[in-house]
C-alpha cells in the first residue's frame, strides 16, 4: 500500500514539474533586438510554411508523375524534395537561435503559406514541372524580402543561410526551365 502512495506521489510531483517546465519561456539569448528577433522570425516562420508547402507539393508531383519522361522526372523531384526538407530544419533551428519560437503544427503553416497547395485530380508532367518551377521563382522572391528584413537587423548568420537557399532554389528553377524547353 505504502509503495502505490509513494509511487502516486512520485506521479503527482512529476506532473507538476512538467507542468511548470511546459510554462516556461524559452529565453534563447541573442545579442538581437526584441523587435528584431519578433521580425525575422516572422519573416523565417512565413519562408518556412512555404519551404514545407513547396516540399509537399513537389513530393505530390514526384508521386503521381507519369509518361516517358518518368524515370528522370521522378528522380529530378525527388532531389529537389530532398533540398528542400533539408531547410525546413535550418529555417527552424535559426529562429529558435535567434530567441524566437516557430511553426507548431500542420494548420499553422497552411496559415502562413505563400505557396498555392495543387490538390488537382491529375496534372500533365510538363504543367507539374512548370508550376514546381513558377513556385520555386516565388519562393526565390520570398528569401529575397527576408534577406532584406535580416540584412537591415545586421543578422549576418540569417543572411549567409538565405543566399545559399536562394542559390539552391535558383538551381532548381533552372533545372526546371530546362527540362521544359522543346
Amino acid at each position: 500500500m505504502k509503495a502505490k502512495a509513494k509511487n502516486k506521489g512520485l506521479k503527482a510531483k512529476d506532473k507538476a514539474e512538467a507542468i511548470k517546465l511546459r510554462k516556461a519561456p524559452l529565453n534563447t539569448p541573442t545579442d538581437l533586438r526584441a523587435e528584431a528577433t519578433r521580425d525575422i522570425s516572422g519573416a523565417l516562420n512565413a519562408l518556412l510554411a512555404d519551404v514545407f508547402a513547396l516540399y509537399l507539393k513537389t513530393k505530390n508531383f514526384h508521386w503521381h508523375m507519369s509518361g516517358p519522361h518518368f524515370r528522370e522526372w521522378h528522380e529530378l523531384l525527388d532531389g529537389h524534395s530532398g533540398e528542400l526538407l533539408a531547410m525546413t530544419d535550418d529555417i527552424a533551428e535559426r529562429v529558435r537561435k535567434i530567441g524566437g519560437t516557430t511553426v507548431r503544427s500542420i494548420g499553422q503553416v497552411s496559415r502562413l503559406q505563400r505557396i498555392k497547395d495543387n490538390d488537382a485530380d491529375f496534372v500533365t508532367p510538363e504543367g507539374m514541372l512548370a508550376e514546381l518551377r513558377q513556385d520555386n521563382v516565388q519562393l526565390i522572391a520570398e528569401m529575397r524580402a527576408t534577406h532584406e528584413v535580416c540584412a537591415e537587423e545586421n543578422d549576418v548568420a540569417t543572411t549567409s543561410m538565405l543566399e545559399n537557399w536562394i542559390d539552391q532554389s535558383e538551381k532548381r528553377a533552372w533545372f526546371l526551365f530546362e527540362t521544359l524547353r522543346a
